[in-house]
């Protein structure tokens, strides 16, 4: 047992102690055919990415799970990596290159390719050392990269399989085209921003009996029919008709249908159907067999399908153009401001344009079934259950997915003369099973298969989780997770999304910097109390700080004042084996004594059961009540008065030290640091608190 310095300084602790963890193994996991593994998988971060807030969550979430099973003694495996990132690291990578007075094209895709390849090996691996520094226990020595020539082998695998059971074709359907990035997105990579805009309502020309409404007069050159509600009674003695229309110079036919799904409430009721443009107006022109006429092309400009006054036009230039005639033809009845939901780049966060293109799709109803019975059988339960009707939602109104990508970076399809790349998400789709050796038999992939949970952001259920969830039992039979627990949201404190370009974004590694990352970890662990939008508030850090000075001055005071020799602290330390408190309980004497180990038993119990129910923030407030007010407030001070009686004494010291040890337990996997620094100041350098007993009871 050695003295602890007068006060807790992280600086001087986290990276010694880090370091002194990857030395000594313990991160790593061992197959014991004996007991059932327990196992993570990290949701990969970008390989351009750097920690944020909700990595710093979701990522302690997942080492207080991992750090409990493996002091429980269970073989305990947290599996890291990072994804390619396809659009993401392109786009960076260019971005480079501009600066050097450069482009892609100007290199050509090789070597493009090459310098995608220096800046993986030169920075790609920031966040990864971000991640040690938040105190993650990975196992580091099965770092995955979904670009590895082994994770490589599973998507061909896996595209092939898919190919040869007929579940891959090769069409021209409406999909959401970049004009910025120059590549399809699958619906699920599209983002939504509010945005004022103008909805205009105009006629075609003078002869045409219906007024439409639209926010983007320039696509209306496309329109082949006009769509109203079955039940709309103004529109009823037009539906079925044809009109030939004169519209800016386009004679054309416009045919009157009608669809339950057209909202009579918005603008006039009467919706300008565009089947090239839209795709819910590409859906309605499937179902009533309408033409298709794509007026704008992939680098958002009008086509040789619109008058030539207006080809070549940017379309905010076409529409502009095209107001101005309507405004001069009189067919422009009026115009409000409304706010609506612009599509925008995930990436590159610039309007999309839907468009017709030729893509590669896998077929999903056939995929989804078995993905959706075990879900239903709660094979694979949602933690909070609410999100079980997101999934279920999505994936029985599921559509083909497009997963055809026209950049240079990524997996290449697999197909002779073939130059686009696979959607990031259809290799992120197979992590859990590719990081353990598929499409290989071993052993790895024989014991620690099937996972044992998720832990992700709600915003990407759809985009990842059920996408594993449907791989994993098409390539392995096997569920890939028992547990998908979707963790809160991290808003600004105004509510606002977090965001570093928008300003509103707060940096993990400066509040680690300034208050300590066992301070961080459980200031934000804190606020996790099962609401779904997280508002950060930076003095729940300071708290943690607080915190984790009262556990170290607590832990100093008992030290201090032990004179147990220390060849009888292991005999001591036996006490952690089962019925340890009935055990100890022996030694208390008096109503403190007492008082105590009831309490200790009672958090022991509430840790346990808020951890395996996934309610990290309850079991937080349980031991943080519990260490500061039954512990320090009132046990240590009655201890004082009982460490001066010579018949409690010896007996007060070890209730001290017992207790304190057993909190330090259940207190490691929110804040490693402190805790193994404490530990370790009494039972020795060589010991540590991470593969001590966790207390049970």
């Amino acid at each position: 047992m050695s003295e602890p310095s007068k006060a807790y300084n992280p600086k001087e602790v986290e990276d010694k102690l880090y370091r002194l963890w990857e030395k000594s193994g313990f991160f790593k996991a061992k197959i014991d055919p004996k007991k059932k593994p327990y196992v993570i998988c990290i949701p990969p971060p970008n390989v351009t990415g750097s920690l944020h807030m909700g990595h710093a969550l979701n990522n302690t979430i997942q080492d207080v799970l991992i750090r409990r099973s493996r002091m429980q003694g269970i073989p305990t495996l947290w599996i890291p990596g990072l994804d390619h990132a396809g659009i993401a690291t392109q786009n960076v990578v260019e971005k480079m290159l501009k600066k050097r007075g450069q482009s892609r094209h100007d290199l050509g895709k090789e070597k493009f390719l090459e310098e995608v390849w220096k800046w993986r090996e030169e920075y790609g691996g920031k966040i990864i050392d971000q991640l040690k520094k938040l105190g993650v226990s990975c196992d580091w020595s099965r770092e995955r990269f979904t670009m590895d020539k082994d994770y490589s082998d599973a998507v061909k695998t896996a595209f092939n399989h898919y190919y040869k059971k007929g579940l891959i074709y090769q069409g021209t359907r409406v999909i959401n085209w970049c004009v910025r990035c120059q590549t399809a997105l699958s619906d699920l990579e599209v983002e939504h921003q509010e945005e004022e805009a103008n909805l205009y309502y105009f006629r075609y020309d003078n002869k045409f009996p219906i007024t439409i409404a639209t926010t983007r007069p320039e696509t209306k050159f496309g329109d082949t029919a006009v769509a109203v509600n079955t039940n709309d009674k103004r529109y009823q003695k037009y539906i079925g008709k044809s009109f030939k229309v004169n519209f800016a110079g386009i004679s054309r036919d416009i045919k009157i249908i009608a669809d339950k799904s057209i909202d009579q409430k918005f603008g006039t009721g009467a919706l300008g159907v565009t089947p090239a443009h839209s795709l819910v107006d590409a859906e309605l022109a499937e179902k009533y067999h309408l033409p298709e006429i794509k007026v704008i092309n992939k680098y958002g400009k009008m086509n040789e399908n619109v008058p030539k006054v207006y080809q070549g036009l940017k379309t905010i230039e076409a529409s502009v153009k095209l107001i101005e005639y309507l405004k001069n033809q009189k067919l422009l009845d009026k115009e409000e401001k409304i706010i609506h939901n612009l599509s925008i780049c995930s990436r590159c966060h610039r309007p999309l344009e839907p468009l017709p293109s030729k893509q590669w799709f896998l077929k999903m109803k056939e995929l989804a079934k078995p993905a959706i019975k075990v879900v239903k059988e709660g094979k694979i339960k949602f933690y909070p259950t609410r999100w079980k009707k997101v999934y279920l939602d999505w994936m029985e109104n599921i559509h083909d997915w497009c997963i055809s990508r026209q950049l240079w970076w990524g997996h290449k399809i697999p197909i002779e003369g073939e130059t686009d790349v696979l959607d990031t998400w259809f290799s992120s789709a197979l992590w859990p099973f590719a990081v353990l050796g598929f499409p290989k038999k071993n052993k790895d992939l024989d014991y620690f298969y099937p996972t044992s949970v998720l832990s992700t952001a709600r915003d990407i259920i759809n985009l990842w989780v059920g996408r594993m969830i449907f791989s994993s039992l098409e390539f392995t039979g096997k569920i890939p997770f028992k547990s998908v627990y979707i963790h809160p949201t991290v808003f600004n404190k105004e509510g606002k999304r977090m965001s570093k370009s928008l300003g509103t974004g707060v940096d993990p590694l400066l509040l680690m910097d300034k208050y300590g990352t066992d301070a961080t970890r459980f200031g934000l662990i804190f606020q996790d109390t099962g609401i779904q939008d997280m508002k950060f508030s930076e003095e729940a850090i300071f708290m943690g700080k607080k915190f984790a000075n009262k556990i170290y001055n607590a832990s100093r005071f008992v030290i201090m004042n032990l004179e147990i020799k220390k060849n009888n602290l292991a005999r001591l330390d036996s006490f952690q084996a089962r019925q340890a408190i009935k055990q100890f309980s022996n030694l208390a004497i008096t109503p403190a004594d007492k008082t105590i180990l009831k309490k200790l038993k009672a958090v022991i119990e509430q840790t346990d059961k808020s951890l395996d129910q996934f309610k990290f923030g309850q079991a937080a407030h349980a031991l943080y009540d519990f260490f500061w007010h039954d512990f320090c407030d009132i046990y240590i001070e009655k201890s004082k008065e009982q460490l001066q009686n010579p018949k409690l004494k010896t007996n007060t010291e070890k209730m001290l030290l017992f207790t304190l040890t057993e909190s330090l337990k259940l207190l490691h996997p929110f804040m490693p640091f402190v805790t193994e620094e404490i530990y370790q100041n009494i039972y020795g350098k060589k010991e540590s608190i991470m593969i001590s007993k966790w207390p049970i009871i």
